[in-house]
C-alpha cells in the first residue's frame, strides 16, 4: 500500500493508492494521524471515496506533516565510512530535526541567507507505525509502518561551528519528505526491517549519490530497537537512516546548493522528491 498526505480544497487529507491507479481518501487528515488508528490498514478499503484529481496533479505535502519526532543518523553507509578511512561505528550517531524543517516532495528548498554551504544528503526514512519501547528485533520490525525518501539538507558551515550538529541540520523549509509512505510489506517482503533499495541523488541532472540501502551499517530494524531503548517511538515518528558518499562537502572542489538548483532524491520502489532551491 502507498499512503500520502495531500492538500485538497484548502485542507490536508490522507490518501492511499491500493495499486489500481486510483487514489482514495483515507479516514484521517494526514498520514501521521492515520497511523494512530489501530486498524488503519483495514480502514483503507476500495469502497472509500476516490479523490477527483489525477495522481500526477496531486499537491503532495510531507508524507507525515507533523511527526512527534524526527531522529536522524549520521555515518551509516559502510562504503562511505571505509572510503574516508574510518572504522565502522559500534553505535549509531543520532541527532534531531524539528517539524518546521520539512517540505513536501515537490516544494522549494529554502536556501538560508546565513549559510554559504548548503549540502544534499539523500536518505531512506523509516516511518513508525505503532508505539514501541525497549523493542526486540521482532518488535522493531513489526513497528515499522513503511518507508519513504528524505533529503537531510545540511548547512555545513553551521554544522561545523561546534561539535554538535543540530544547528546545521534543522533550518526551516529545507528537508523534503515523501512522496509516498510505501508499506513495509511492499519493499521488505521478508519483514526483517532490512530493505535493499537503490537510492540516488541528482543535482541539476548530475548524479551525485548512488548506493543501495543494503549497505547501511545499522538497518532500520536496528535503529528502531536502539532508539526505542532511549525513548518511546510513536506512530508517525520519522527516522532518517543516513546518507551514502557523494555529498557536496566531500567533493574536490566542494560543491554546494544555491537558488535555482534542482535536487532530485529517488529511492526505487518508493518514488522521487524533486525540489528546486529558492532564496
Amino acid at each position: 500500500m502507498r499512503l500520502a498526505t495531500i492538500s485538497l480544497n484548502g485542507r490536508t487529507q490522507a490518501v492511499f493508492d491500493s495499486g489500481d491507479g486510483r487514489v482514495r481518501r483515507a479516514p484521517a487528515p494526514d498520514v501521521g494521524a492515520l497511523l494512530q488508528r489501530v486498524e488503519w490498514r483495514a480502514e483503507c478499503t476500495d469502497d472509500r471515496d476516490e479523490v477527483d484529481v489525477d495522481v500526477a496533479d496531486l499537491e503532495l505535502l510531507p508524507v507525515v506533516p507533523r511527526p512527534e519526532k524526527i531522529v536522524c543518523v549520521g555515518l551509516n553507509y559502510r562504503s562511505h565510512i571505509l572510503e574516508m578511512g574510518r572504522e565502522l561505528p559500534t553505535h549509531p550517531t543520532l541527532f534531531a530535526k524539528f517539524t518546521r524543517a520539512l517540505v513536501g516532495p515537490n516544494a522549494p528548498i529554502e536556501v538560508p541567507a546565513a549559510s554559504e554551504k548548503l549540502d544534499w544528503e539523500a536518505e531512506l526514512a523509516v516511518i513508525v507505525g505503532s508505539e514501541v519501547r525497549n523493542a526486540t528485533a521482532a518488535d522493531a520490525a513489526s513497528a515499522i509502518a513503511g518507508y519513504t525518501a528524505i533529503n537531510d539538507v545540511t548547512a555545513r558551515d553551521w554544522q561545523r561551528r561546534t561539535e554538535q550538529w543540530l544547528q546545521g541540520k534543522t533550518w526551516e523549509h529545507t528537508t523534503p519528505l515523501g512522496p509516498w509512505l510505501v508499506t513495509a510489506d511492499e519493499v521488505d517482503p521478508q519483514g526483517a526491517g532490512r530493505p535493499a533499495l537503490p537510492i540516488r541523488c541528482e543535482v541539476d541532472g548530475d548524479v551525485v549519490q548512488e548506493a543501495n540501502t543494503s549497505d547501511l551499517v545499522f538497518a532500520p530494524v536496528d535503529l528502531v530497537a536502539y532508539i526505542s531503548t532511549i525513548i518511546t517511538l510513536v506512530p508517525g515518528d520519522v527516522i532518517a537512516t543516513g546518507t551514502p558518499g557523494g555529498v557536496g562537502a566531500a567533493r574536490t572542489p566542494p560543491r554546494f546548493l544555491s537558488a535555482g538548483n534542482v535536487v532530485t532524491t529517488t529511492i526505487e520502489g518508493i518514488g522521487t522528491c524533486r525540489n528546486r532551491c529558492s532564496g
